[in-house]
């Protein structure tokens, strides 16, 4: 396993965060995102007013991957669930742990705060590779659909 450091994210992160963004859009969805609107969604997520935090992986320094989790309320168990969101793991680092251990890194916070009761996360239908990494991690398909309706803006 790699000497992986990971660190809350910071505004000087904020140009790999949003050039793995485009990268995980494009790879999971085949989906062209706006580089600019990415990078303001960036800078708004890491200026700690959102509920949301991005972590890091590094390896020598440098960014190899990324995890963001947001909060929701469930008032069915009194207790928050964190969503990872944004996870990417550049590609000459995938299978060698980092996403293993950013996930470890944010459950170690998770269980230290008595109000989160879960983990949560989305992963695309047909990526395969993710659903078996995220299964060896104890994550379970909880038999929910996940449905959305875009506001036209």
């Amino acid at each position: 396993m790699l000497d992986i450091q990971i660190d809350q994210a910071t505004l000087e992160d904020c140009d790999i965060i949003t050039e793995f963004n485009i990268r995980l859009a494009q790879e999971t969805e085949s989906k062209s995102l706006d580089q600019k609107l990415v990078r303001a969604g960036v800078v708004e997520s890491l200026s700690n007013t959102r509920g949301c935090q991005y972590y890091v992986a590094r390896y020598q320094s440098n960014v190899i991957g990324q995890v963001m989790y947001t909060r929701e309320w469930s008032d069915w168990r009194n207790g928050e669930f964190w969503w990872f969101q944004s996870v990417y793991v550049h590609p000459d680092y995938r299978r060698q742990g980092v996403f293993q251990k950013l996930s470890q890194h944010i459950e170690n916070l998770a269980q230290s705060n008595s109000d989160v009761v879960g983990l949560r996360l989305y992963v695309e239908k047909e990526n395969g590779r993710a659903q078996s990494t995220y299964q060896e991690l104890g994550f379970k398909l909880p038999g929910y659909h996940v449905m959305e309706k875009m506001l036209e803006r």
